[in-house]
């Protein structure tokens, strides 16, 4: 009996250990569901295919600076959601779109795949025009909103955050890049057509990653384009995330804390900025 009821108990604890880390942020999810926000489901449509998309708007007055929030590696989860959310708490309108929209199992989003490894697999395999094309519907789809003030910026984390960074270079009409955690572009002529300002947030503790600094740095001195790469002392990567679980350990709550009054400050620096002309 108590060697069944000890294997019983390892099983449950594997399982717990296997559960993807995106399906079970039951943190977040119930955060979400909480909020007072109006959010909503849209679908954006371009070139013949659909995106699913995620937009939360303020409760505010004026109209709004709009965001695009471009996810992780693992897909539209409950967690990036909830930045939208926040952002929408902070004042601003978010649009989270899913880029694995279609390319799931019979035709499905994030939502219908049965694990972390195969929405990995899956956004691995996205055409890259495509992303940029899903991305330039989304900022449209904002700009088109009548309670957008026309100003558009696009914040991404992990995967997103290098995604953030190349659809500065495809597009010229948005007012800021904040990517957070991802590498940059490493084509001179790619840089060359990047029109805004790059606001990087990066984990201390992400020598990966951060081992890409040096060269975005250079490449963007060398083109006249603004670059501001920012250090949170003893983070790790996705600490956004990480910093915002129930469980977080000191450093990443800390990082998490500063790269968010700093993210509000970036989007409110364009708020006060003149109407775009572009």
């Amino acid at each position: 009996m108590k060697s069944a009821l000890l294997t019983l108990l390892l099983l449950a604890g594997l399982a717990a250990l296997l559960t993807p880390t995106a399906h079970a942020q039951d943190w977040a999810k119930q955060r979400l569901e909480e909020s007072p926000r109006h959010g909503e489901w849209v679908v954006l449509e371009h070139n013949g295919r659909k995106v699913d998309a995620f937009v939360v708007f303020p409760e505010v007055a004026e109209k709004a600076t709009a965001v695009v929030v471009i996810h992780e590696i693992f897909g539209l989860t409950d967690w990036v959601r909830g930045v939208a959310d926040q952002l929408a708490e902070a004042g601003y309108i978010a649009i989270a779109p899913d880029l694995l929209s279609g390319a799931g199992p019979n035709g499905g989003n994030t939502s219908s795949f049965d694990s972390v490894d195969a929405a990995r697999r899956a956004i691995s395999s996205l055409p890259p025009d495509q992303i940029t094309q899903d991305l330039n519907a989304s900022v449209a789809y904002l700009r088109g909103l009548p309670a957008c003030n026309g100003k558009v910026v696009v914040a991404g984390f992990c995967w997103g955050g290098s995604q953030t960074f190349r659809f500065a270079t495809n597009n010229d009409t948005i007012q800021a890049a904040l990517p957070f955690y991802g590498s940059g572009p490493t084509d001179p002529q790619d840089i060359a057509r990047i029109q805004c300002p790059v606001l990087g947030f990066y984990g201390g503790n992400d020598a990966r990653v951060n081992a890409s600094l040096p060269e975005s740095e250079r490449l963007m001195k060398e083109a006249g384009k603004t670059f501001e790469p920012v250090l949170y002392d003893e983070a790790g990567h996705g600490f956004m995330r990480a910093g915002e679980a129930p469980d977080a350990n000191d450093a990443n709550r800390a990082g998490r804390e500063k790269a968010w009054q700093r993210l509000k400050a970036a989007i409110e620096k364009v708020s006060q900025a003149d109407a775009p002309t572009r």
